[in-house]
């Protein structure tokens, strides 16, 4: 089972695929879409649809994990990650790919053992079950912890 974690922002997205072989976790590979802050929004948007959907294109996931959204005190902030969310699930949607959804306290106690776990552990934790990969930066450790919490959260069937 090839799984793609993805953790969607509008700034930079991460993602993270893996396969599971039984209950071992092996790492495929991970990296970010980071976009240009001075573009217009439309190309920005573009360019997360685009940029999943090769990575999409390229690793051939069985499916895919998402974190549910969670609302920012700052409303612009909510509404931008709501938009590159949209695009990152529609890439998704448009390659016929499932997409799990699961809570932040859900994928770090999955991770990690607590839900309260501070994102150095989160990473610290990566290294012990992907040993090996070169993690490409903090968004993209995020979206490969939410594939290891899919994997063990989600029963094949």
């Amino acid at each position: 089972m090839i799984i793609l974690g993805l953790d969607p922002s509008l700034s930079c997205t991460g993602w993270g695929v893996i396969r599971t072989e039984g209950s071992r976790l092996v790492h495929l590979a991970n990296g970010q879409v980071k976009t240009d802050p001075k573009a217009p929004m439309a190309e920005r948007l573009a360019q997360l649809y685009r940029e999943v959907s090769e990575v999409i294109a390229a690793h051939s996931p069985d499916r895919a994990a998402a974190e549910e959204v969670f609302v920012n005190k700052n409303p612009q902030s909510t509404l931008k990650l709501a938009q590159a969310r949209g695009c990152v699930l529609a890439a998704c949607g448009a390659s016929g790919l499932a997409v799990n959804e699961h809570a932040a306290r859900l994928v770090k106690k999955s991770v990690v053992g607590t839900g309260a776990a501070e994102k150095s552990q989160v990473q610290a934790m990566l290294k012990i079950l992907l040993p090996g990969a070169k993690i490409a930066g903090a968004d993209a450790a995020d979206a490969l912890a939410v594939a290891i919490a899919d994997a063990h959260l989600t029963r094949p069937g």
